[in-house]
C-alpha cells in the first residue's frame, strides 16, 4: 500500500531526532538497524544522491513539484506516500520500472537496470538521506515554474510542416497520408491490407458521413461510375447533404458533454437548450470553419450579436450539470462548480487537457500551475445562463419585409400625397372660418402622458393618438408608472386600453408568447400639478369593468385592484388579438383646481413575461362611463377647440395645431378611404418568428436562469483558492491563460481584446478564444492537432493519438506524429474548413484498406497502432436505429427544433431529448454516454440486453414489417427476388446461392407456420420474419 503512515515508520534513528522509549526502540528497530542505515547512507552518497539530482530534482522539489511529488528532504519523500517499507511495493519504483504510467524520468530513457537495482536496493535499506538534496528555500508549497523543456513537449510543439517520407511501395499510395502510413508500416516489416470493393466502400462512406445506409440505386450507380472522380464525387456529395451535420454533431455533442436538463436531483429540464444542437448541426453542415466554431462556442454572444447562430453557439458554456437546489452556504462554492465546468470542458474539448486538474493544486502530470488555471477561469467570472427571444431565420424575415414594403409604398405615397396637397389647403381655410362643434368631444378624454418608467428597463414609444407602445426587454415580473396630467374635473372614472399591435405576440394587446397580459395591480395616486409641495395621495379605485375577462374569478377586470397577487386582469380565452378595455370609477370623484397629476402603477406579477404592450389611457367626468374601446379625444382638443371658436387660430400651439389637424382629416371620406387601405395592409406586414434560445452572456441586461438559490447567481471577481476552498481565499485572479501555451511570459496581452464603449460583456471570453485559436504564438497548433486527431479517430477506428481527451503526459503519445502534424497543417491551410480534411481521409488507401485479418502482422502489431488494416467498428446506437427506421421507411427527416423523450418517435436519434435522469434505453443499451463530462471516445461493449433489445423492440418489428411489405409489393410471385432485394437494401450486396437457400427455406418454414395457425398474409409474416432477422445480423451493425 502506498500511505504516509507505513512510510513514515521508517523515519526512526535517521537524520531527524525522534524520541522514543526504550521499550518502543527495542520493539521498533531490527537488530541490523544500525549496519542497515549505514549502508543505505553509503548507498545514497555514492549512487542515489547523483542519480535523484539529475533524473528527478528539477521536477520534484528543485525548481518545480510536479504531481505533488517532492523529494528534496527525506521527510517530504516519506510524506509523498511514494515509497513503502520495500523498493517492490513502492510506486515510485513501479513509475522507475514502467510498470505504470506516467513512465518515469518523464520524456526521458528509461533508468538502467543498475541504476533502478540501485535505487529499489536504498529504499529496501530505509532510503536514508545525509542531508537535504535542495537548498533551504524550496518547498512543496511554492508555485509551479513552467520552464521550455516543459514546452518542449510534443504536444505543446509549434506546428511544422513535416517532409513527406520517402517509401518503397509508393504504387498503393493515394495520398501524402498513405506516404507517412507506409513509412512507418515498413519499419516493423508491415505491409496494408488490400482495398475493399467500391461496394463495401460506398456502404463505409455513407455511415461513416451521414449515419445511414446508401440504398441499392446509390450503390448500383457508384459501381458504374468509371471516371477516375468516381471516389471524390461520392464524397463530396456526402458532405453536402444536411445528415452530414446530424450525423458528426454527435460526435461533438459528446464531447461538449450536452443534455437539456440540469442533472442532480431533481433534474429540471432546460427547454430552450436544444438550439446549441442545431447550432453544431448547421455550422457542420456550412463547413464553418474550426476556429470559428471555437470562438462562436465560448464568445458568439460578443463576436457576432446580431448573428443568432453565434448566440445558439455559446450554449456550449451552460450544457455542464447544475443543482438547482442551493443553499446559503452552497452559493459559492457551487458558482465555483459551474466556473470548472465551463473551463474543463473548454479545456477537454479544444484542447485535449485536463486543466480542471489544478483546481486544488498544481497539475500533478501537465505543466499548469493552479495559478493559471484560476486566471483562466477568471475568464467566465460572470457568465450565466440565460433565455432570450431570438429570430433564428433573420434572412427570411429580411425578403418578406422587403417584398411587404415594396407593396406598401404606394399605398403610403397616395396618403402622404393627399395630406399634403388639398386636404391642408381645406384644413387652413377650416382653422380660419371658426366653425366649430364642440359638442363632438368624446366623453373620454385622453390626458398628456408626460413621464413613463419600467422596472425591467423596457422601451416606450408615445404615438400620434395618444397611446404607448412598448419593446425592449420583457422581464418576468414588470411593473411600469406612468404619470399623467389634465385639466379634466370632476375626474369620475380612469379608462385603460390594452390596445393591439403587429409588433405584438399574436398582435397582442399582451407581450407574453401568446398575447396576453395579467394585470396584477392597478394604482392611482392624484396631486395639484400646482401644489409643489403636496405629496399625491392615493385614489380609492372601484367597480371594475371591462370588454373581456378571462374568466370571473381571478383573471377578471375586479383582480387589478383585489390587492391580491395570485390574482390579475387578463384577456385570453377570445380575448387574444382585439382591442380592449378596463374602466374603473373613482369611490370620491377626483375635483381640485388647476391641472391634476396622476401616478398610475402597473404590475404584472402573477405571470411571467405577462406586461401590457400598448396601453392608453383616459378620464371621465361622466357617471357611469361607457366601458369601450378606440375613442377618446385628446387633452389638448378642447383648448385647441375653444382658441379657433374665439378666432385666436394663431395662438394655437404646434402639439395643438397638430392635434386638430389630426381630428380634420378623420372627418374627411377621402382620407379615411386611404387611411385604411395603409392600416389594413399594415396588419399584413411581417413579423419576426420569434424564439426562445438558452445562450450563456453576461452584462447588465442579461437575466440568468434561475430555480432554488438562496443566494447571488455570480459574483464579481474570481479569486486564487487555496486547495480550492472558497474558504480560503487569496488574491483575485486577472484573466490569462496557460503558460506553457504561450512563448514567452506575460503575452497575454496579445489576446485580452478590451470590450468597445457599447458592449456590455467583458470581452474575457473573446480574449481566451483569441488565445485558443492562436496559431502562432498561442494555443492553436494544439487546437488544430486536437480536433485532426478527432476526425482521424471517427473514420479510422483509433486516434493517432487514442487518448482524444488527454494530450498531456498522462495520455498516449502519437503513433505517427509527423501524420498528425500534417493533417493539422492541412486543416489551417484550408482556413480551418474540416470538409477537406474528411475528404482527404476518405480518399487516402488508408481508409480504403479492407478489415481483414492477417495473423503474422497481428503478432507485429497486435492492437494495429500502424494501421495495417481497418478496424472493425460498430455502429453507435444512434446510426443503427437511424438504419433501422430508414430501411423501414419509416424515418422521419424533419431537420431541428425541440427534442423528445418517447422512444417510438419516428425522427432521427439525435433529436432525442437528453435528459440525464431519463435517457432513452436503447441509446443507454449501445453505449451512449451520461453527458456528464466531455467524452472523446465511446465504450463499444456487446452485452446479452442489446441481443434482446434486436428480437423484441416494436420499432425494430415494424420496421421490419414494413421493410418485408415493400419487398413482398416489389415481387409478388419470386419469393427468391424478394430475398435478393432485402440483402441489397439491408446489407448492400447480394445474398451467395447458399444465403439465398437458408432464407427461402427461413421465410417457407415460417410462412406455413402462419398458415397452419390461420393467420392471414402469411407471406408477409414470414417475411417480416426473415427481415427482421437480416436488420439483426452482427454485418448490418458492423458495416466496415
Amino acid at each position: 500500500m502506498r500511505n504516509s503512515l507505513s512510510a513514515l515508520t521508517l523515519l526512526v534513528g535517521i537524520v531527524l531526532p525522534v524520541s522514543l522509549s526504550a521499550a518502543d526502540k527495542q520493539a521498533a528497530l531490527p537488530a541490523d538497524h544500525a549496519q542497515r542505515m549505514q549502508q543505505g547512507l553509503d548507498l545514497f552518497k555514492k549512487e542515489v544522491r547523483p542519480l535523484l539530482v539529475e533524473k528527478c530534482l528539477k521536477c520534484h522539489g528543485g525548481k518545480s513539484v510536479k504531481g505533488d511529488f517532492d523529494l528534496s528532504s527525506r521527510k517530504k519523500l516519506l510524506d509523498s506516500s511514494m515509497i513503502e517499507k520495500t523498493g517492490k511495493e513502492s510506486y515510485l519504483m513501479a513509475l522507475v520500472e514502467h510498470r505504470e504510467e506516467p513512465f518515469m524520468p518523464l520524456k526521458e530513457k528509461k533508468l538502467s537496470e543498475k541504476e533502478i537495482a540501485s535505487l529499489s536496493k536504498w529504499i529496501d535499506l530505509g532510503a536514508p538521506y545525509d542531508k537535504d538534496l535542495a537548498t533551504a528555500g524550496k518547498s512543496g508549497s511554492e508555485k509551479l515554474v513552467i520552464t521550455d523543456d516543459d514546452r518542449k513537449f510534443w504536444s505543446f510543439q509549434p506546428l511544422k510542416a513535416p517532409a513527406l517520407p520517402k517509401v518503397k511501395n509508393n504504387s498503393w499510395a493515394q495520398n501524402e497520408i498513405d506516404q507517412f502510413i507506409l513509412a512507418k508500416q515498413a519499419e516493423k516489416g508491415l505491409t496494408p491490407n488490400e482495398a475493399v470493393s467500391k461496394r463495401v466502400y460506398i456502404r463505409r462512406a455513407y455511415f461513416d458521413l451521414i449515419g445511414l445506409p446508401p440504398t441499392p440505386a446509390e450503390v448500383e450507380e457508384f459501381l458504374a461510375d468509371k471516371s477516375p472522380k468516381a471516389y471524390e464525387s461520392l464524397i463530396d456529395r456526402l458532405l453536402a447533404s444536411p445528415h452530414y451535420g446530424e450525423r458528426w454533431a454527435r460526435h461533438w455533442l459528446d464531447i461538449a458533454r450536452f443534455a437539456e436538463s440540469h442533472g442532480f436531483e431533481h433534474d429540471y429540464d432546460r427547454n430552450f437548450a436544444y438550439h446549441y444542437r442545431d447550432f453544431v448541426i448547421k455550422a457542420l453542415n456550412q463547413d464553418m470553419p474550426y476556429d470559428q466554431f471555437i470562438k462562436w462556442q465560448l464568445a458568439g454572444d460578443e463576436i457576432a450579436p446580431e448573428n443568432p447562430l453565434a448566440l445558439m453557439a455559446t450554449g456550449f458554456l451552460g450544457a455542464g450539470v447544475f443543482p438547482t437546489q442551493i443553499t446559503a452556504n452552497e452559493v459559492e462554492r457551487t458558482r465555483y462548480d459551474a466556473l470548472d465546468d465551463m473551463l474543463n470542458t473548454t479545456g477537454l474539448a479544444m484542447l485535449g487537457l485536463s486543466v480542471g486538474c489544478a483546481r486544488c493544486h498544481d497539475h500533478k502530470f501537465d505543466p499548469i500551475a493552479s495559478d493559471d488555471y484560476y486566471r483562466m477561469l477568471s475568464t467566465f467570472t460572470t457568465t450565466v445562463r440565460t433565455e432570450i427571444e431570438l429570430d433564428l431565420d433573420p434572412e427570411k424575415y429580411k425578403q418578406e419585409k422587403a417584398k411587404f414594403d415594396l407593396a406598401h409604398a404606394p399605398l403610403i405615397k397616395a396618403l402622404q400625397d393627399y395630406e399634403t396637397g388639398q386636404i391642408k389647403t381645406d384644413f387652413e381655410n377650416w382653422l380660419k372660418q371658426g366653425k366649430i362643434d364642440t359638442t363632438q368631444l368624446d366623453e373620454w378624454i385622453v390626458p398628456d402622458v408626460v413621464s413613463h418608467t419600467s422596472k425591467g428597463k423596457a422601451l416606450f414609444e408615445k404615438l400620434e393618438d395618444g397611446s404607448v407602445l412598448v419593446s425592449g426587454p420583457n422581464i418576468n415580473q414588470d411593473q411600469y408608472t406612468f404619470t399623467l396630467r389634465t385639466n379634466v374635473r370632476p375626474i369620475r372614472a380612469i379608462r385603460l386600453e390594452t390596445l393591439t399591435h403587429r409588433s405584438l405576440p399574436k398582435q397582442g394587446p399582451g407581450r407574453a408568447l401568446n398575447g396576453n397580459f395579467s394585470l396584477t395591480a392597478f394604482n392611482v395616486k392624484a396631486k395639484s400639478v400646482a401644489d409643489k409641495k403636496g405629496a399625491a395621495t392615493e385614489v380609492k379605485l372601484t367597480n371594475a369593468r371591462a370588454t373581456h375577462e378571462q374568466n370571473q374569478t381571478t383573471l377578471s377586470a375586479n383582480s387589478a385592484i383585489d390587492g391580491q397577487y395570485g390574482s390579475g386582469w387578463a384577456v385570453d380565452m377570445g380575448g387574444i388579438g382585439k382591442d380592449q378595455a378596463i374602466v374603473f370609477d373613482l369611490e370620491t370623484p377626483l375635483d381640485q383646481e388647476g391641472e391634476t397629476e396622476l401616478t398610475v402603477t402597473m404590475s404584472f406579477t402573477n405571470n411571467v413575461n405577462h406586461s401590457i404592450g400598448h396601453p392608453r389611457f383616459s378620464v371621465s367626468n361622466s357617471s357611469s362611463p361607457t366601458v369601450k374601446t378606440g375613442t377618446g379625444s385628446p387633452e389638448q382638443l378642447s383648448q385647441a377647440l375653444q382658441l379657433v371658436q374665439e378666432g385666436a387660430w394663431d395662438k394655437l400651439t404646434a402639439a395643438q395645431k397638430q392635434i386638430l389637424e389630426r381630428r380634420f382629416r378623420e372627418q374627411d371620406s377621402k382620407w379615411v378611404a386611404l387611411s385604411d387601405k395603409v392600416n389594413q395592409h399594415l396588419k399584413t406586414e411581417p413579423q419576426r418568428a420569434l424564439t426562445k434560445v438558452m445562450i450563456c452572456s453576461e452584462g447588465p441586461d442579461i437575466k440568468p436562469v434561475r430555480h432554488h438559490t438562496q443566494g447571488k447567481d455570480f459574483f464579481d471577481e474570481t479569486y486564487y483558492l487555496t486547495r480550492g476552498d472558497t474558504e480560503q481565499k487569496g488574491a483575485v485572479a486577472n484573466q490569462s491563460f496557460l503558460q506553457v501555451l504561450m512563448r514567452s511570459p506575460q503575452q497575454e496581452k496579445t489576446w485580452i481584446e478590451a470590450p468597445p464603449k457599447s458592449a456590455t460583456t467583458s470581452y474575457r471570453r473573446t480574449s481566451l478564444a483569441n488565445w485558443i485559436t492562436d496559431t502562432q504564438q498561442g494555443a492553436g497548433a494544439l487546437a488544430a492537432r486536437v480536433i485532426a486527431n478527432r476526425i482521424w479517430q471517427h473514420h479510422i477506428g483509433t486516434g493517432i493519438v487514442n487518448t482524444p481527451n488527454d494530450f498531456g503526459l498522462q495520455g498516449e503519445r502519437p503513433t505517427h506524429p509527423e501524420l498528425l502534424d500534417y493533417l493539422a497543417s492541412q486543416l489551417i491551410q484550408h482556413e480551418w474548413h474540416l470538409k477537406p480534411l474528411h475528404k482527404q481521409i476518405m480518399l487516402s488507401a488508408t481508409y480504403r484498406q479492407s478489415t481483414d485479418f492477417q495473423p503474422d502482422q497481428s503478432k507485429i502489431d497486435p492492437e494495429n497502432k500502424l494501421y495495417w488494416r481497418h478496424s472493425p467498428q460498430r455502429l453507435e446506437g444512434e446510426v443503427i436505429r437511424d438504419s433501422i427506421l430508414y430501411i423501414g421507411n419509416q424515418l422521419d427527416t424533419t431537420m431541428y427544433g425541440p427534442g423528445t423523450l418517447q422512444d417510438n418517435s419516428l425522427r432521427r436519434s439525435i433529436y432525442f431529448k437528453i435528459k440525464r435522469s431519463q435517457l432513452i434505453p436503447m441509446m443507454q443499451l449501445f453505449d451512449a454516454p451520461e453527458a456528464l463530462v466531455s467524452i472523446g471516445q465511446r465504450s463499444s461493449t456487446t452485452i446479452a440486453p442489446q441481443a434482446l433489445l434486436f428480437m423484441n423492440a416494436e420499432f425494430i418489428r415494424e420496421s421490419a414489417k414494413s421493410f418485408a411489405k415493400e419487398i413482398h409489393q416489389s415481387h409478388p410471385a419470386s419469393l427468391e427476388k424478394a430475398v435478393e432485394d432485402a440483402y441489397q437494401t439491408a446489407l448492400g450486396r447480394a445474398p451467395s446461392a447458399n444465403e439465398t437457400a437458408i432464407s427461402l427455406e427461413f421465410i417457407q418454414h415460417h410462412q406455413k407456420s402462419y398458415e397452419l395457425e390461420k393467420k392471414p398474409e402469411a407471406t408477409l409474416l414470414a417475411l417480416t420474419d426473415f427481415t427482421h432477422a437480416l436488420l439483426s445480423t452482427n454485418e448490418f451493425i458492423y458495416p466496415n
